[in-house]
């Protein structure tokens, strides 16, 4: 995993550092082979912190944003914004190679209890 930080009208500190490479480590789990990521942190003129985060990787290409008071805070919400993405796409490979999706299934289940019920009541007027 390659890391990259950028750092505009923000003093680049040990401790700041330390947390962006922390950070970074929580999407070791999710994703190996070869990925970059590209941490871009900024202040604005009206003294609002930013962090960005692109991952690159193989067939993978994700980014988040955000803005707080506090650039821990920003950090913090980039990588819950990254987890999701990734979450939700894997959700959806999970879907695909499986050949189903959970909604259709709950649906299929409804149709066949219908179906017997219908089939129940034909069978009670029969027996009148």
């Amino acid at each position: 995993m390659d890391i990259k930080i950028s750092f505009k009208h923000l003093e680049h500190t040990e401790a700041l550092d330390q947390r962006i490479q922390e950070k970074s480590q929580h999407f070791s789990k999710y994703l190996n082979g070869k990925v970059d990521l590209q941490w871009i942190c900024w202040v604005d003129d009206k003294g609002k912190h930013w962090a960005e985060l692109k991952l690159l990787g193989p067939k993978i290409n994700f980014f988040a944003s955000s803005c707080e008071d506090s650039i821990y805070k920003c950090l913090d919400q980039v990588v819950s914004k990254v987890e999701k993405q990734i979450a939700k796409k894997k959700n959806k490979m999970r879907d695909r190679i499986h050949g189903h999706e959970p909604s259709k299934m709950i649906y299929l289940k409804e149709i066949e209890k219908d179906e017997q019920k219908a089939y129940d009541e034909s069978l009670d007027q029969e027996a009148i």
